[in-house]
């Protein structure tokens, strides 16, 4: 069974074009690595690129959407692999968090960074030790970073975060790769 990859990223319509771009090069990258995506299974904003290109490049989707997203006409990826309907968005959350072998982070707005810290919380605290990696493409994520960083000088969070950064695909992708390979030791290692 093939891994999969929950990747959290943003609907909007109205993002730069370069961002559209990323997301269709880490749906190409991801179909040819072999993994499954798990998605909020829009067809809008970088989540509809995202899947997309999975699907052009041969790999499958699996989306996971609420009923009341599902009935707005456009929203929802109708040619996903599988479509999962959730009541709620809580109950959308647990869906792709719980199918999840790994997180996988692109730029978005407040419901990426809501996912985001869910997980990494949920991470920080030993619920689980699936990697988490933050794509900060073109410095995206830079003032997250800072304020992390301000958090952890501050002893508000560990020294060691939870999580892993990377600056382009092919970094994420290899962080992912390194993390998701059968090893016999201990998850510490991981993002």
């Amino acid at each position: 069974m093939p891994r999969c990859v929950c990747i959290y990223c943003a609907a909007s319509q109205r993002v730069d074009e370069r961002y559209r771009k990323l997301a269709e090069q880490v749906g190409a990258r991801l179909a040819r690595s072999g993994y499954e995506l798990i998605y909020g299974g829009g067809d809008v904003g970088l989540m509809g690129a995202l899947a997309r290109s999975v699907h052009r490049h041969g790999g499958r989707v699996v989306g996971v959407i609420p009923e009341a997203l599902q009935e707005r006409e456009g929203i929802a990826y109708e040619l996903a692999d599988a479509i999962i309907v959730t009541q709620t968005l809580q109950e959308r959350k647990a869906v792709m968090f719980t199918r999840a072998d790994a997180f996988l982070v692109l730029p978005g707005g407040f419901g990426t960074l809501e996912e985001f810290m869910e997980v990494l919380t949920l991470r920080q605290l030993g619920y689980h030790h699936k990697p988490i990696v933050l794509l900060n493409y073109e410095g995206f994520f830079d003032l997250l970073l800072r304020f992390f960083e301000q958090l952890r000088r501050e002893r508000f969070v560990p020294d060691r975060w939870p999580f892993a950064v990377a600056s382009t695909p092919d970094e994420a992708f290899a962080l992912l790769e390194r993390a998701l390979a059968p090893t016999d030791s201990s998850h510490a290692d991981r993002p």
